[in-house]
């Protein structure tokens, strides 16, 4: 067979060192799928739905730190993967889309299934979204829809119509007017901060009395000089959701994450600070930072758009994060006081405690804290984390205890149902020798989790550590959105729209051929988490967990609370009410 456009464009995405494809086949692509076929490598990784090639491939960048690659076809697989593309650019990761087109000769006449992509793609890849017309664009438009995925950290997409896919590509490129050469090469840059910006960062930290940390996993590598750091100040630290694998919470300064999901010492910490140093991080969470004012601050970030775009900032450190901190401990001085940090640990050790006696409240069914904060006893050093969007990603941030070096992934800015499954999927085919944990609630695992299980019981055999356990917290209910439309709404549940049908997800995983354990007591989580990194292929756990288990935000007023309290719906358990009191009280 002549080399067709399709061929060259699969080689040069091997070029550039793509290892898989996630995508879903279509008319559309068929081209491009017989040069996969042909070739051998990329691996092409089949989904149940374009969504989650779109998610297996920003799950992908997220744990290799290299481009994620989906394909689709024209029309509706182009769009189905728009929710994974938006994951992917919110939480700043390089994704590259390839998406099948209708013959160019039919654009423009209403062919079927023909969608102006150029505008359905231009705000999700802003950065970089090109049609290819000729076999002789083709390869300076790979190459720089990858080099712009990579350099912005953001999604790019290709769009290639079916018949350039076919047409015949030239050995050789001529050397003309209009022709662009291109190279499948890319250089990331090292940025270094002005030594002007880290002295001045040095001269607020050294003035204050009370500092505070937010570190973000942008914060990534650093974590020797953050400890030297918090070590040189006395101060306190605290993490962003995504920065919550960065640091070990073992640390008696770590205050855990802060935010809505977070910890109640956390809260304090920033609630009472008087310097702010934030590394890495532009967390969403802005009332839960210092009040304006509060606080003289600091941050260093390698994006120069991020400084400042949360919390006034008094010094700007644009650079690479262990750089800049490296060259910032010489020019701190050591704080003698320590009765600052002694308070952070204080609240770190109440934190403890209060977090511990949250898990081990027991119910009619098996308290989804205890369960989470169980897996911290099992969990292995060499796996890999992804958490679904929830009640999963409460219990993971302020319960679940990460082994240094174990990532953890969840949709951050996005924050999307449903991704738990493809990250997970992504991980295993990047590392088949690691086992994978994803943690999951009853409602993302309806959304798109039982689809995935079909991928695990297709794909189990072929790996070197078969271990993928999947938790599945079943109480039958949007938890998240319950708690907030009591929070947030003053409103009692609303059962039509939070309901989630019952659905027996073990016996579910057996019909599939995996393993499936069904736990009902918090009692049965320790056996459960010790069965299933012991199994001999995937494994998921459905735990009936307590649908009342309070989602509060930390140090929630008690005037607040009461609303909450009062939109509890009559059924819920006389526990569940306690809880929210003794939680209340516990803050206050």
């Amino acid at each position: 067979m002549a080399n067709l456009v399709a061929d060259a464009m699969v080689a040069r995405l091997r070029d550039w060192g793509v290892t898989r494809i996630f995508g879903y086949a279509g008319d559309g692509v068929n081209t491009l799928l017989g040069a996969l076929a042909r070739a051998g490598d990329p691996e092409f990784v089949s989904t149940r739905h374009e969504e989650l090639a779109a998610f297996m491939a920003c799950g992908h960048a997220k744990y290799t730190g290299e481009v994620g690659v989906c394909l689709a076809t024209q029309g509706p697989g182009a769009i189905h993967l728009l929710a994974g593309l938006y994951d992917a650019k919110l939480d700043r990761r390089p994704v590259v889309a390839i998406v099948g087109q209708v013959v160019s000769t039919a654009l423009g006449s209403g062919y079927l299934q023909e969608v102006d992509l150029h505008t359905l793609f231009k705000d999700v890849c802003a950065q970089y979204v090109q049609t290819v017309f000729t076999p002789e664009q083709m390869p300076a438009a790979v190459d720089n829809a990858m080099r712009t995925a990579i350099a912005t950290s953001t999604p790019t997409c290709l769009i290639v119509p079916h018949d350039v896919q076919k047409a015949s590509m030239p050995e050789e490129l001529e050397h003309s007017h209009g022709i662009v050469p291109s190279s499948a090469v890319y250089a990331r840059p090292h940025i270094v901060a002005r030594d002007d910006d880290v002295r001045r960062a040095a001269e607020v930290l050294n003035d204050g009395a009370k500092v505070a940390l937010l570190v973000g996993r942008g914060a990534g590598g650093a974590e020797e000089q953050i400890r030297d750091i918090v070590d040189a100040l006395g101060a306190g630290a605290t993490t962003s959701l995504l920065g919550k694998p960065v640091l070990d919470e073992a640390a008696p300064w770590h205050t855990g994450v802060m935010g809505h999901l977070g910890t109640t010492a956390s809260a304090e910490l920033m609630a009472a600070c008087d310097t702010l140093l934030i590394v890495g991080s532009n967390d969403p969470w802005t009332e839960f930072y210092p009040k304006p004012g509060q606080a003289r601050a600091v941050q260093v970030d390698i994006e120069p758009r991020v400084v400042g775009a949360k919390y006034p900032i008094d010094v700007a450190v644009t650079g690479d994060a262990a750089d800049a901190l490296s060259r910032l401990l010489p020019l701190l001085r050591r704080k003698d006081d320590r009765q600052w940090q002694q308070q952070v640990t204080q609240w770190t050790e109440r934190w403890h405690r209060e977090s511990a006696q949250r898990a081990e409240v027991q119910g009619e069914s098996a308290n989804p804290e205890f369960v989470v904060r169980a897996l911290s006893e099992h969990l292995p050093g060499d796996a890999r984390v992804a958490v679904d969007v929830g009640s999963a990603t409460y219990w993971y941030a302020r319960h679940l205890r990460l082994p240094r070096d174990v990532p953890a992934h969840v949709s951050g800015y996005l924050a999307s149902m449903g991704c738990a499954l493809p990250y997970g999927v992504a991980a295993k085919l990047d590392a088949p020798d690691r086992p994978v944990v994803a943690l999951v609630g009853d409602g993302a695992m309806q959304m798109s989790g039982l689809l995935e299980l079909v991928t695990l019981a297709d794909r189990w055999r072929d790996w070197a550590d078969p271990r993928f356990v999947v938790l599945v917290l079943h109480n039958r209910d949007l938890s998240e959105v319950s708690w907030e439309q009591r929070e947030m709404e003053g409103d009692p549940r609303f059962s039509a729209s939070q309901d989630v049908p019952s659905f027996p997800y073990a016996d579910y995983a057996q019909l599939l051929g995996l393993r499936g354990i069904r736990i009902t007591e918090s009692g049965q989580a320790h056996e459960a988490w010790r069965q299933a990194l012991e199994a001999d292929r995937p494994t998921v756990i459905e735990a009936l967990v307590d649908p009342a288990t309070p989602l509060l935000p930390p140090l929630m007023p008690s005037s607040k609370t009461d609303t909450v309290l009062s939109a509890l719906n009559v059924e819920s358990n006389s526990a569940a009410a306690q809880r929210v009191t003794d939680q209340s009280e516990g803050q206050s």
